[in-house]
């Protein structure tokens, strides 16, 4: 086959895929999809663009040890796990929120179940089936997907989106846009941030994208030291710390959330790391560094701690004595040589008082890119009621791309989808008005 001269200046002279579409969606994640469910149902036309090959990828992966769809929790704790954002996500998650995502799940044929934390899985644990079901509900309602398109930005003359694909630069034009690009995190799955000057160049209101949801680097346990120890971490990195509790130094003991953590080899992360990322950001942030409190034993009260400490252990070591009366061996004994004093380690009430609030100092966040998701982006306030941003009419946002953030447990996802739906049906109502 011959290549024409128009095929060969493709670059200086970008195709039309369609013109017009009634709506353009940008993102193939939860969100995107999520918005280009609603505008098809609405009768309006959907085209769907994604930068990587297929579409959902991030989906996929957090699906990877079982996807947790959404949480069980009520609507009034479910929506605290929003913090500063909480009130200004109500409307949506009140209108799909846990309950709703689960019904909407049951439609697509996938059942669910609740697991012992609260946690709502699908019954075989698994994002493909899921994803295959929706997909092809998209495809049969006259979705078009088009994957491999990565946005540009807009045709400085005609308005129209711009994408790079792999037969060149193409344009697409459309009656409404709904951006739903994702945060900075895992950027090999599509969610890079470069979105981010493209709409700052339009005046667009953007908090700056910050790791959430992530793991810390520990500030130097020893003078002269880069985190911890060569031996801690030879013997211990990537190794569970569990069953631990673990609180912030300005909360109080009650206060303390269970559940586990990783040594790495530059500090900490895992889910009870997690639940705390976003305020021991902000105190780095802050201060410059952050204390997190580990209570190496939950399932004992202080005076029993105590009562163990001091009691005489005889010609035993120390670590001897801890593990036969307390439990404590391995990596959680490892760690209290690493945080301690020797003075420390021999006094019976610095040790009792070390073992049930352990201070970590933590110096850093992980980089955005390592982290499970991503706090920042398109404030909230730079949205009309109907998702529109105010500076870009027919430009809607949804999604990860919205200075929102939450924890892990289903909270993320289902804030991604009533978002999503909010942005449908914002296009939906200002195509009609």
């Amino acid at each position: 086959m011959t290549t024409s001269p128009h095929d060969r200046a493709i670059d200086e002279n970008p195709r039309v895929i369609s013109s017009p579409s009634r709506a353009a969606v940008i993102g193939g994640g939860p969100a995107g999809l999520m918005a280009a469910e609603v505008l098809v149902r609405q009768g309006i036309a959907v085209d769907l663009f994604d930068a990587m090959p297929s579409v959902g990828r991030k989906f996929l992966l957090a699906g990877r040890g079982g996807l947790n769809l959404t949480h069980s929790e009520g609507p009034e704790p479910f929506l605290l796990r929003y913090g500063e954002r909480s009130a200004d996500l109500r409307e949506a998650l009140a209108a799909f929120g846990g309950e709703a995502v689960r019904r909407w799940a049951a439609d697509l044929g996938i059942e669910t179940f609740v697991g012992t934390s609260g946690r709502v899985f699908p019954t075989d644990m698994k994002a493909a089936p899921l994803l295959r079901a929706w997909l092809q509900r998209l495809r049969a309602s006259g979705v078009r997907l088009h994957p491999r398109h990565r946005w540009q930005g807009w045709d400085a003359e005609a308005g129209a989106l711009v994408f790079d694909t792999p037969a060149g630069r193409a344009t697409h034009t459309a009656d409404a846009t709904v951006l739903a690009l994702g945060g900075a995190s895992w950027p090999r799955l599509g969610s890079n941030g470069a979105w981010v000057p493209l709409l700052a160049a339009r005046g667009v209101d953007i908090a700056p994208l910050q790791p959430a949801n992530c793991g810390f680097d520990v500030a130097p346990t020893r003078p002269g030291a880069v985190g911890w120890s060569d031996h801690l971490r030879q013997r211990f990195a990537g190794q569970p710390l569990k069953p631990v509790a673990a609180r912030l130094s300005t909360q109080a003991p009650q206060e303390s959330r269970q559940g586990e953590f990783v040594l790495t080899d530059t500090g900490i992360e895992g889910s009870l790391v997690y639940a705390f990322s976003a305020p021991l950001r902000d105190e780095i942030a802050a201060k410059g560094q952050a204390t997190w409190l580990v209570d190496l034993l939950p399932q004992h009260n202080e005076a029993q701690v105590l009562a163990e400490t001091s009691r005489p252990r005889g010609p035993r070591s120390l670590s001897t004595h801890l593990k036969s009366r307390l439990g404590i061996a391995g990596i959680k004994m490892a760690l209290l040589h690493e945080l301690l004093t020797p003075q420390q380690l021999e006094d019976p009430r610095q040790l009792a008082a070390a073992l049930k609030a352990l201070p970590i100092t933590l110096a850093r966040p992980r980089p955005v890119e390592e982290a499970i998701s991503t706090a920042g982006g398109v404030r909230l306030e730079a949205l009309d009621a109907n998702g529109m941003l105010r500076e870009v009419p027919g430009v809607f946002c949804a999604g990860e791309m919205l200075d929102w953030e939450a924890p892990t447990g289903g909270y993320l996802l289902t804030a991604s989808f009533a978002t999503g739906r909010v942005a449908g049906e914002g296009v939906a109502r200002w195509l009609k008005r």
